[in-house]
């Protein structure tokens, strides 16, 4: 049985490291657009301005992993519950043109891929189309998801 911990924990673990990357560049791009050899050499000269507005895009998204990374520790409280349908939290072994795959249903870090005890588990969103569809189902149950080139179907092997 895979530990859904050490999945909550390499994804917090993963958004602290982007934290502090992020946090990093922030100060770098707001002491760039505060600089004084910044300062406007004419009308078309908009550096400064650019500087800044990168430096508030960048604020924007430390508040963002801060967020992400608060939405993981209260998931943590609910993947102690066990459950029998897939949920946020759930840890879901799913079949697609035969090949069966671990999915972690999560409210955010969609995408990620990682190996947990040397399986590896793909992080799907709540928002996602597959992690919406999946949301309420058990084992032996199916679902589809459109694609632009197919319409996929995918079989609930067994739900953790």
């Amino acid at each position: 049985m895979i530990d859904k911990k050490k999945i909550v924990e390499q994804l917090i673990e993963k958004l602290n490291s982007e934290l502090i990357e992020v946090e990093s560049a922030a100060r770098s791009t707001r002491d760039l657009a505060t600089a004084p050899d910044l300062k406007s050499e004419g009308k078309y000269d908009t550096r400064a301005i650019e500087a800044a507005y990168l430096a508030s895009a960048q604020n924007k998204r430390v508040e963002e992993i801060k967020l992400d990374i608060q939405m993981l520790e209260d998931l943590e409280i609910q993947i102690e519950t066990p459950s029998t349908k897939l949920q946020l939290g759930s840890l879901g072994l799913i079949r697609c043109n035969g090949q069966e795959r671990y999915y972690f249903i999560s409210s955010t870090s969609g995408g990620s891929m990682m190996m947990i005890d040397e399986k590896p588990i793909l992080v799907i969103s709540v928002f996602s189309p597959i992690g919406d569809a999946a949301l309420g189902l058990s084992k032996g149950e199916s679902f589809e998801v459109e694609t632009p080139k197919e319409t996929r179907q995918y079989d609930v092997v067994e739900v953790y």
